[in-house]
């Protein structure tokens, strides 16, 4: 018996905990120089993850290789149990968003289209009677709702950041990779994309995001991977490798950690008394 495309089989939710994407001892080499040395990370449901760490240090590499973007010259990527290498692009599309850290389109495409586009690997499937609701959830999570009529290339770089995020969102993947999302937000609309991150990871899905701001990752992230000279020096929840001594070092920047004195999330700022 032959099934439609609509009867094949889809992806499933992911049980809490579960491995949706790993790195084992992933190298890469660009432009004859290592910048991934031995890279060893897991993404798991229910959690974010946030690359940290200092220009340079490979986290937009292993960002890449994690999303199968990349493939690493020695080492596995697994996505979903599988090798990275193993998926068609559209069944990856079905198992993993991605968010690059700048998005551009040639031609005046109205937002809500734009939002809409992040539909297309569900389209002959099941999934498709979602797309309506699945749109205009990721649009009013964004507060992208008021100029969805607007061409995408008549945004300031804020507002095609949150129509950007939003694409992503209505694709409904369980695996979201977010690449610097919040670079062009002001404060509020940091606040807002971190929020929506930690609402994904309670719904099930995991988040990896790669961030510069390291209040917000011990703020927002279950975990934190720390990388420097494409090595991750560093993993665990944030009071753990939030030290000064490490992030001084990395950062080639003195810093001072300290617990915030109402919610206790570590606060690190730079110290400018040396």
């Amino acid at each position: 018996m032959r099934f439609s495309v609509r009867e094949r089989q889809l992806p499933a939710r992911p049980a809490p905990g579960a491995v949706l994407a790993e790195a084992r001892g992933v190298r890469i080499r660009l432009g004859g120089r290592e910048v991934l040395a031995g890279a060893d990370l897991t993404a798991r449901s229910g959690e974010v993850l946030a690359l940290v760490g200092p220009n340079g240090a490979g986290k937009s590499t292993l960002f890449a290789a994690l999303a199968a973007d990349l493939a690493p010259d020695a080492g596995t990527v697994l996505i979903a149990d599988r090798p990275a290498g193993s998926w068609t692009p559209r069944e990856l599309a079905l198992h993993r968003a991605v968010l690059p850290q700048s998005s551009a389109l040639s031609f005046p495409f109205p937002v809500a289209d734009v939002v809409a586009m992040g539909r297309a690997p569900w389209a002959g499937t099941a999934r498709e009677d979602e797309d309506d609701t699945a749109v205009a959830e990721a649009m009013r999570a964004t507060e992208t709702e008021a100029f969805a009529d607007r061409p995408f290339s008549g945004l300031s770089g804020g507002e095609r950041a949150r129509v950007a995020l939003a694409r992503v969102l209505a694709q409904r993947t369980a695996l979201l990779l977010l690449d610097e999302p919040t670079a062009a937000l002001d404060l509020r609309h940091q606040e807002l994309v971190l929020r929506i991150c930690r609402d994904r990871a309670a719904a099930g899905d995991a988040v990896v995001v790669v961030l510069h701001d390291l209040g917000l990752a011990a703020a927002y992230a279950d975990r934190i991977a720390i990388l420097s000279g494409g090595r991750i020096e560093a993993s665990g929840p944030p009071g753990e490798v939030l030290d000064a001594g490490l992030l001084t070092r990395v950062y080639r920047q003195p810093v001072e950690v300290f617990p915030h004195p109402r919610t206790g999330v570590p606060v690190v700022l730079p110290d400018r008394a040396h």
